[in-house]
């Protein structure tokens, strides 16, 4: 079901509130720049710091706004296996295609206990899961045999990887048997984890550079790893300045540029420095997302 170009969306603020008519102006832009899919909710959207609230209303807007043109892969993550069945069945409800759950972070489950965490959320909701595997941030990671066993769970249809590891997608394709979303989780090394096997990325760089990052992924499923590299090599240097302070404040910056949204986040996420926004601000120049 999910391939390509798929955005970790933004979660826009006014105020201290949700900017809903900017979440849905970006939402409808994707869509029109031709992402294949759309995260609500994901780290980049700021879920660690949204009420329940407005967690669920950003799912509503997104399916909404969507209104199935691209599928909607919800976050409904937690390291409460009942909050992430709760998330999941709002999800289902407003009508998402799947829901993507992260690892047990901060309780530090073994692999024994990642796996019952996950296979308890599987068997008490509907809708179709794909796994985030993203030790630096949960500290506690799928092993390859770990996952390849949950994979055999019928509603577990795949993965997003950002464990840094580019020899993960052909360990785990060679256990895994069943069509599966290999996704990667990093925009940097997106086209060397799809020569392994991969078949698209979860990507915050799409936010601000849709087109690009769409027509990116599609020259890996066409097989042109040598094109798709040079234009990685294009985007690199927006990839890198996204990420010189922590994430979301990066393309939250950059999106204010363009004119969708405010820059504001929510604390902990602080104000950019000066000098990381020279540096975005000339890495879009430079890829003629803006003029000046």
């Amino acid at each position: 079901m999910f391939h390509g170009a798929i955005t970790a969306l933004i979660t826009p603020f006014r105020d201290g509130q949700l900017d809903e008519d900017a979440l849905r102006k970006i939402v409808r832009w994707q869509i029109d720049q031709g992402i294949d899919g759309l995260v609500p909710v994901g780290t980049t959207g700021e879920s660690p710091t949204l009420s329940e609230h407005e967690h669920k209303r950003v799912i509503e807007i997104t399916v909404e706004e969507t209104n199935k043109a691209v599928p909607v892969l919800a976050g409904a993550g937690s390291n409460n296996p009942v909050e992430a069945v709760n998330y999941s069945e709002f999800a289902y409800q407003a009508g998402a295609d799947a829901t993507l759950h992260v690892a047990g972070y901060y309780n530090r489950p073994n692999q024994a206990g990642l796996y019952e965490h996950f296979k308890y959320v599987h068997d008490n909701s509907k809708l179709p899961i794909v796994l985030y595997n993203i030790p630096p941030r949960a500290v506690v990671g799928l092993e390859v045999n770990t996952l390849a066993r949950l994979a055999e769970l019928p509603r577990i249809i795949g993965v997003k990887d950002a464990t840094g590891d580019l020899t993960r997608p052909i360990r785990e394709r060679a256990l895994v048997n069943k069509p599966f979303s290999f996704l990667s989780g990093d925009d940097v090394t997106t086209v060397a984890y799809n020569v392994g096997g991969g078949n698209g990325c979860i990507s915050v760089s799409s936010n601000v550079a849709p087109k690009q990052v769409v027509t990116l992924q599609r020259l890996c499923r066409e097989g042109k790893f040598t094109e798709a590299a040079q234009l990685q090599d294009k985007l690199f240097n927006l990839h890198c300045a996204l990420f010189l302070e922590p994430n979301p404040a990066g393309p939250k910056y950059a999106m204010s540029l363009l004119g969708f949204c405010s820059e504001e986040c929510r604390l902990p996420i602080v104000p950019l420095q000066d000098s990381s926004k020279a540096t975005i601000r000339q890495a879009m120049i430079e890829l003629e997302l803006i003029t000046q």
